[in-house]
């Protein structure tokens, strides 16, 4: 899609807004998962990218140089570019490091802070270097840019991405599975139970409630969103590659990922007793929900 320099900067500037506004937002526990860590270093990457954008485009009479190398509407289209790959390259280590770590948290909650406050910043910064290099060393990535002189380019060939709708479209299956699993067995076991069902049952149903609850809680909060990305499936309209990867999507998939974990990975009897750790969410309630649970259980 060709999209004009004015509003690459003017869709950056505003990403760059939205980044920090919601860190700031989750300020209070930002840094003790590893999506939070990722999203103040990708609102830093954002942010910086937007100023030499906006230095380049002031200049455009050709006078900004760095290091003896003059800088013109070819470097900023070029660097949109390379930012939108590296985006899209990003999308999925990020859920899978994300579900590591949530998984983590839910199963071991008692694991050191101290611990998870070097490995979040370590891994975010390995994440960035690898994908960075395998972008200029081993990926077959190439630039698209106008056939016109380098200071007269209007307008920017921007590559949109469909990692979104990937990771969305796999992980609502994977939920819906968990999902109708817990429910399904539930169902199977409600026929007058036997000596050994009767354990089987004790299992199940608490499953079933934790599912049932959690997806509730998941989808009364996300619901616009899930139907906007619906929309985006059904349409032929794409997402511009370096806005694709922003804090918003990140706390999406945040509350996405404790979805999928409550659901599929942790025990009921844990979750109904309160004694499993439930990782930070600055939009989902899931602690309150949990705790109703466990007096309507008992």
């Amino acid at each position: 899609m060709n999209i004009s320099i004015l509003s690459v900067l003017l869709g950056l500037g505003g990403k760059c807004l939205l980044n920090w506004a919601l860190v700031f937002l989750q300020r209070s526990h930002i840094c003790r998962s590893f999506v939070g860590v990722f999203s103040v270093s990708l609102s830093v990457v954002d942010t910086a990218v937007t100023l030499i954008f906006a230095a380049i485009h002031i200049h455009t009479d050709g006078l900004l140089f760095l290091l003896d190398w003059q800088l013109t509407r070819y470097h900023t289209c070029l660097l949109v570019q390379i930012l939108g790959q590296v985006y899209s390259l990003l999308q999925w280590p990020v859920v899978l490091v994300a579900g590591l770590d949530h998984f983590c948290t839910v199963s071991l909650p008692a694991a050191s802070s101290g611990v998870k406050g070097i490995i979040h910043p370590l891994v975010t910064v390995l994440l960035w270097s690898l994908t960075v290099l395998y972008v200029f060393l081993l990926s077959d990535f190439d630039p698209a840019l106008e056939d016109v002189s380098l200071h007269q380019m209007n307008q920017c060939w921007v590559f949109h991405t469909t990692q979104i709708l990937q990771v969305v479209t796999l992980l609502s299956l994977t939920l819906a599975c968990s999902v109708l699993h817990a429910v399904c067995s539930s169902t199977l076991l409600e026929n007058p139970p036997e000596k050994n069902q009767i354990t089987n049952q004790s299992r199940t149903r608490p499953r079933r409630t934790i599912a049932c609850q959690v997806l509730s809680i998941f989808l009364s909060t996300w619901a616009p969103l899930l139907i906007f990305l619906a929309g985006l499936l059904l349409l032929p309209v794409g997402i511009p590659s370096y806005l694709g990867l922003n804090v918003a999507w990140l706390c999406f998939l945040n509350s996405f990922l404790i979805t999928l974990v409550l659901c599929v990975a942790v025990p009921a009897p844990r979750l109904a007793q309160g004694l499993a750790a439930v990782p930070a969410d600055s939009f989902c309630e899931w602690r309150i929900q949990f705790n109703l649970a466990a007096e309507d259980r008992t």
